[in-house]
Parts: C-alpha cells; sequence; structure tokens
C-alpha cells in the first residue's frame, strides 16, 4: 500500500450505486466521542473529491448538517452514512455516536458494515467503551484497522500510542497490531510543537509530504533510515506471520529478502481476515488544501485491504415460520433479503429507512415483504405486511440521489416505508423472509411521562409510537400498576434525546415524573374484620353484613378466598359478591394504595336481609370487611427483587460490590469472564436501581454492563417502608 500514485478524483468521488458487490466496502467508524470520527469521514470525503474544499457538497450544506443533533450540546447522536468513491470502489462509510447511551446506533453500524475502523484520539488515548466494542468485533471477527488522530495535540505522542493500542487492542499478540506508517514533523514552531507533515511507508520505504496540502511522494532522506529500520523489520515479521504461506516466515529468518509486493498482498489478506490489525495516522486538510494527512493511505488501505461483502456471511435467516433458508453469500440475483438498520424521519419526506441488502436486488417502486421482528416487549409491533418501496436514495448531506436499484452488499436510503422499523427484514412478497436479529442492548434507566396539556395528551400516544419505531433500544411500558407510561432508556443523554424529539419532531410535550415502583402489601399477622352495608333511605335499601379471617400466605400465592359459612346466614347467591368486593378492595390495597396478595380470607359469617340484600351490598361489605382487619393487622410494605448480574472488569470489582451492598442488595457469586472481567451476581431491590444504568458508568469509568430481571417480592425494612406508608398518607 503507499505505491500507487492518485489524482485527486474530482466529482468521482461521490458515490452513486454500486454495480458489483466487488467494488463495495462497508466500513464503520468507532470511537469515543470527541476521537475525531466525523471530522475523519469529512476528510475522507474531501481526499475522494466528494466535497469541495470548504468541506461542502454541491448544494451548500455540510456533510454532518444532517445528523441528529442534541438540544445545546451539539452532540451527533445518530448513525450516519456518506457513500465516496476511491478507485472505482464504493465506499460506505458509516459514522457512528461516540456516547455509550448511543450505542444501539454503534451496533446497528456493526450490521450494516463488513469492518471497523477504530479511531483513536493521540491524545485521549483507549477508553474501556472501546475496547469493549473491539472485543465484540473480535468475537465475530470482522476486520479491524487503527486511526490515530489529534497528532496535532501538544502531549500526542504515535509511538506511545500504538504501543497503547497494541496493549489494549493486541490481546496475545500484540504484535498483530502495529503501524504502516510513522508521522514525519517537520521544524519546530515558536510555540516550540513540530507538527506533522508526512509519513513514512514502512513497507514501500517512501515518504509521502502533506506539507503543502496534496500528498507528494519522495524518497526518504538518511536522517529517517534509523527511524525506519527498527519498525519496518517489525511489520515484517509480524506481516510474515499472519501469512497464509507457511513456508514464508523460514525462507525470512533464513535471510531471504522478501518482495515488497508480496508482502502487501500478505498484509491485505491479513487484515481481510480479520487477524492483523494495523495502525495509521490521519489528519484533516489544512484550509484551502485537498488532502488531509494520512486520507490517502487510508482510502487505500480501506479498498485494497478491507473485505468486500462478499467475504461478509449472511445472518442466518428462515422462513417467516422459522425453517431455515439457505442463500448463497451477497448474490445480486438471489433472492431479496434486505434490513432496515436505522429509521429516521424527514421533515419533508417523512419517515426514511437505512438499509443494508444483503442479496438479491432491491428496486424503486418495487412491493416488498416486512417481516420482524420480535421486540413486542418494547413497545414494538410485530410486522408482517407488504409495502411497496418508495424512492430509493444514496444520502449526501442534505441531499438524496435517486437510485434505480440497489445490489446485494450495498446501502441505501428508502423512503415512504410506513410500515417497517429498524431491524425488521425486507424480502420478495412471494418468498417472505426474515434475518436473525442482531442483540439489541436492553434500556434499563426508567424515564415517567405524562402528558403537559389536553392538547399533548391526544398526541402523545401517536407520537411514542413513532419515536419507539424509530428506535429499538427504547421500550415503551404501560405499566398496569403504578398507571405511569415509563420510557426506558440507555442513559441520561438518550432520554433527553427522546424528550427532544418528541417536542420538535412530534409535537408532544410532556412532563417527566419520578418514576414508581410497582410495590405490593400483605398482612403480617392473622386478623378478623366486620363488614357492614346497611342503609336506609325510603324506599329499596341496603343491607348487608359479612365477617371475614385473613392471615398471611407463603410469597406466590396470591389472593385465596375460602367459604365456611354455615346456616346460611349469607345467601349462597351472594358470597361470590362478598369474593368480587375484597378482591376489589385488595386490588387497590390497604394501607398505602398498592396491591394486596398472599392472603387467605375466609367469610365466616354474616347478615342478609329478604328485601334489601343485593350483589352490590355485599361487594360494598366483603371490601369494608377486608379494610377493617386491616386496621387492626400489621401490613407489610413487599417490594420487588431484581436478580442483577454485573459484568465488570477486575480493577472496579471491588467498588462495584461495595456499592451493592450500599443498595441494599446481596452479593450471590462472582465467576471469572473473559480475560481481565469478573461476573457479579447479586440481588437488590428495584428501588435502589432505578439509576443504575447510569450510577454503573460512572463506577466503572464506562466499561461495566449489567442486565436484571425480577426474581420475587419481598418485605421491605421497617423503616423503609414506615417512610412509604407516610408519603402515602401525606398524598391522601
Amino acid at each position: 500500500m503507499g505505491d500507487k500514485a492518485h489524482t485527486h478524483p474530482g466529482a468521482a468521488g461521490r458515490a452513486q450505486a454500486a454495480g458489483h458487490p466487488t467494488s463495495v466496502r462497508n466500513v464503520v467508524l468507532v470511537g469515543h466521542s470527541g476521537s475525531g470520527k466525523t471530522t475523519l469521514v469529512e476528510a475522507l470525503a474531501l481526499t475522494a473529491g466528494a466535497v469541495n474544499r470548504a468541506g461542502r457538497v454541491e448544494d451548500g450544506s455540510t456533510l454532518s448538517d444532517y445528523d441528529e443533533i442534541e438540544h445545546r450540546q451539539q452532540r451527533s447522536v445518530q448513525l450516519s452514512l456518506v457513500p465516496v468513491e476511491w478507485d472505482g470502489i464504493k465506499v460506505n462509510l458509516l459514522d457512528t455516536p461516540g456516547y455509550a447511551d448511543f450505542v444501539g446506533e454503534l451496533r446497528a453500524g456493526l450490521r450494516a458494515a463488513d469492518a471497523a475502523l477504530f479511531v483513536v484520539s493521540a491524545s485521549d488515548g483507549v477508553d474501556g467503551s472501546t475496547r469493549m466494542v473491539w472485543d465484540e468485533c473480535a468475537a465475530v471477527g470482522m476486520p479491524r484497522a487503527i486511526v490515530v488522530t489529534h497528532l496535532e495535540a501538544a502531549r500526542a505522542d504515535f509511538e506511545e500510542m500504538t504501543r497503547i493500542c497494541a496493549e489494549a487492542f493486541g490481546g496475545d499478540d500484540p504484535d498483530a497490531v502495529l503501524p504502516l506508517y510513522l508521522p514525519l514533523r517537520g521544524p519546530e514552531g515558536p510555540d516550540g510543537h513540530a507538527p506533522v507533515t508526512g509519513l513514512i511507508g514502512l513497507l514501500t520505504q517512501k515518504l509521502f509530504d502533506y506539507s503543502t496540502g496534496e500528498r507528494k511522494e519522495s524518497e526518504p532522506g538518511e536522517e529517517q533510515s534509523p527511524l525506519l529500520e527498527e519498525a519496518r523489520g517489525r511489520l515484517i515479521e509480524g506481516i510474515i506471520a499472519e501469512s497464509e504461506d507457511e513456508t514464508l516466515m523460514d525462507r525470512y529468518l533464513g535471510g531471504e529478502q522478501v518482495d515488497v509486493k508480496t508482502l502487501i498482498e500478505d498484509l491485505e489478506r491479513a487484515v481481510a481476515r480479520g487477524v492483523f490489525f494495523p495502525v495509521l495516522a490521519a489528519a484533516p486538510a489544512a484550509e484551502g488544501a485537498r488532502q488531509g494527512l494520512g486520507t490517502v493511505e487510508l482510502l487505500e488501505l480501506i479498498t485494497r485491504g478491507f473485505p468486500t461483502p462478499l467475504e461478509h456471511g449472511t445472518p442466518r435467516v428462515t422462513t417467516v415460520d422459522g425453517r431455515p433458508r439457505e442463500l448463497k453469500p451477497c448474490d445480486p440475483d438471489a433472492p431479496l433479503v434486505a434490513e432496515v438498520v436505522k429509521t429516521s424521519s424527514d421533515p419533508y419526506v417523512g419517515r426514511i429507512s437505512l438499509v443494508r441488502v444483503f442479496s438479491g436486488t432491491l428496486r424503486a417502486d418495487q412491493t416488498v415483504h416486512v417481516s420482524g421482528h420480535g421486540l413486542a416487549d418494547r413497545g414494538h409491533e410485530d410486522h408482517d405486511v407488504d409495502e411497496r418501496i418508495g424512492a430509493l436514495t444514496t444520502p449526501f448531506g442534505k441531499q438524496q440521489r435517486p437510485v434505480s436499484h440497489v445490489i446485494a452488499g450495498d446501502l441505501a436510503c428508502v423512503a415512504k416505508l410506513s410500515r417497517a422499523e429498524t431491524g425488521d427484514t425486507l424480502s420478495a412478497k412471494d418468498d417472505p423472509l426474515v434475518m436473525e436479529p442482531w442483540e439489541m442492548p436492553d434500556p434499563l434507566l426508567p424515564l415517567a411521562i405524562r402528558a403537559h396539556s389536553k392538547p399533548d395528551e391526544d398526541k402523545l400516544s401517536q407520537g411514542l409510537a413513532r419515536l419507539v419505531a424509530e428506535d429499538p433500544t427504547m421500550r415503551l411500558e404501560q405499566n398496569q400498576d403504578t398507571h405511569q407510561v415509563v420510557l426506558w432508556c440507555l442513559g441520561e443523554a438518550h432520554a433527553d434525546v427522546a424528550l427532544e424529539r418528541l417536542r420538535s419532531r412530534y409535537g408532544v410535550q410532556v412532563d417527566v415524573v419520578p418514576h414508581r415502583v410497582a410495590l405490593r402489601e400483605t398482612f403480617g399477622s392473622k386478623a378478623a374484620g366486620r363488614g357492614r352495608h346497611v342503609k336506609q333511605s325510603g324506599g329499596h335499601g341496603q343491607f348487608a353484613i359479612c365477617e371475614i379471617e385473613v392471615e398471611p400466605l407463603p410469597g406466590g400465592s396470591g389472593i385465596e378466598f375460602v367459604d365456611k359459612v354455615v346456616g346460611g346466614a349469607v345467601p349462597r347467591q351472594f358470597i361470590p359478591s362478598v369474593e368480587k368486593g375484597v378482591r376489589a378492595q385488595a386490588a387497590k390495597g390497604v394501607a398505602a394504595g398498592h396491591p394486596l396478595i398472599d392472603v387467605r380470607v375466609t367469610l365466616l359469617d354474616g347478615k342478609a336481609h329478604s328485601v334489601d340484600s343485593s350483589d352490590a351490598a355485599f361487594q360494598t361489605a366483603g371490601a369494608l370487611a377486608l379494610r377493617e382487619a386491616a386496621s387492626d393487622a400489621r401490613i407489610h410494605l413487599l417490594e420487588p427483587v431484581a436478580e442483577v448480574s454485573v459484568l465488570v472488569g477486575d480493577d472496579y470489582v471491588g467498588t462495584v460490590m461495595s456499592d451493592l451492598s450500599g443498595r441494599r442488595g446481596r452479593v450471590l457469586g462472582t465467576e471469572q469472564s473473559a480475560a481481565g472481567r469478573t461476573l457479579i451476581r447479586a440481588e437488590v431491590p428495584e428501588i435502589e436501581i432505578g439509576r443504575y444504568s447510569v450510577d454503573l458508568r460512572s463506577l466503572s469509568h464506562g466499561t461495566a454492563r449489567f442486565s436484571r430481571r425480577y426474581a420475587r417480592h419481598e418485605p421491605m425494612p421497617p423503616q423503609v417502608a414506615e417512610r412509604v406508608l407516610e408519603e402515602a398518607r401525606a398524598a391522601s
């Protein structure tokens, strides 16, 4: 790589639809916020000729104009696609958010891509969340490369950063993470800082000077030889170690000179197989310049070293009734299988779906089958409908350029798919298929909301439905116990963006209210109650008396009703009425307004009137009897307890376990997981972990994950229960 001359391709850099899967590269950019991903995408687009020197498209917009920006803080929070062309290859650059709250957008980018470019800032290093994404890519064998940015920073050190990357990403084989080029610094400026002005190719032993704003190739001087020798030898050994030619290492160690062309071909194959991970350097172009430092080298790596879609296996495909279906990988002539990897709304054209075609060819105006997607528990409908494809376009800045078709391996936008949501499969209407969904992170931060006004209440349901249709990482809950509408989000920033979208995009103003945990009540001791409902006010009266006994039952027993009336004191036709009244009162609660569970209610005696007794009267008497029994008994509040599993780096195990104990948690055990990571299992009251997703991120510096599931309800500690009861009394 680096041995070809390149001219500025001008308009050719603005990619259209691909003609064959071999002429496509799908690359996702990964890195923490501030690492320079979006700036790098713009620099690559400039070098490829897709934008002008001012970084603008033909319509005057910039590439970032179409990003969703969080209000006030100007943070990109959506996956965005920028297609460019280089050496006849269409490169789909997928820019992902760097904030942990938007990991769903990152996962979508990983699904749509065939290779990943990890962007690391020379001044900030590698954070924990970036390492976790690297491990995700390693688990599926995705090819990866590393780009070091911010070399202009005063404390930037490319060599040190390369060492850190090898340590963070190399695992047991740090020699699989090595630089292909070394930065060349110019003379020191007045501030004592020497800017990076060029690169030295370790394989080609060529110098690429960017100091004039355009890449110029020359021979390195004698002063660069010591810099080259050690790094070049290590790189050659690293490439040969991953070579498919098992004799090459023996020949090299025996003194044979390996041809540079052979080394480059072996490097490209090792990168495409995901066993060698080159490190490159890049910087944006200076004002008025046509090429940013390292951008040509990076485009060469992408087009020559990263795999084509043909080399990336298709996710598992089944028929709609679950039967496996084998498809030839990435065949434009095979049955259509495409996936919606992102859904967004445009104020002018409505819903826009970003689609990756895995098999077959997607054409404008054709009718497709929409299948998906198994997220009913998050408020998303399952789909099994036919829809007509609207316009097919390829995005660029604010422009949507029409294309007639999209072949297997390529990406494009589809307008006005009204039913399809993120994660849904598009297939031929006469041959409906479903792709196995990618893993969606579980939203664990609750946001309880209510409409701000009556007009907002009328629009709330539709606004929420459209909001969750765009974002499968969000879960909508209509809690039947607390009667709250709850949006479950991935973090505070995710919640803020959801509220802003409701307001600005769907015209719905909501108020955030405290999230309530679904508590329960039960009797702590046996008690008796008498319900007397006797009224006579002229005409037909009301008469019902019943006597009950209430006793606690083991957890999970629910409400048990027993009839022990003798002698017809309560006529048989009214006994179900007593039970109905008891159960209705139990659902409302007897102390703090929470449902009563795990008790046996025994009807012992009562009285009736031949004229004035009725179904309604005995329902009321049953409810009164239960309330009276509760007034003479100890009532326990029961809180839900969750089983929590926390996967955390070994360095933070003590901190996390201490924090769980402080939340009234019981640590059940720990076990070693992946290298350097521990799984902690605990039981924690749900009332204590409402904001745990936020707090855990802070405790572990973004390196931990947790899951939770309901275990059971159990009694609250007396001091906590008393506080809840006092709040209930004050509210009433």
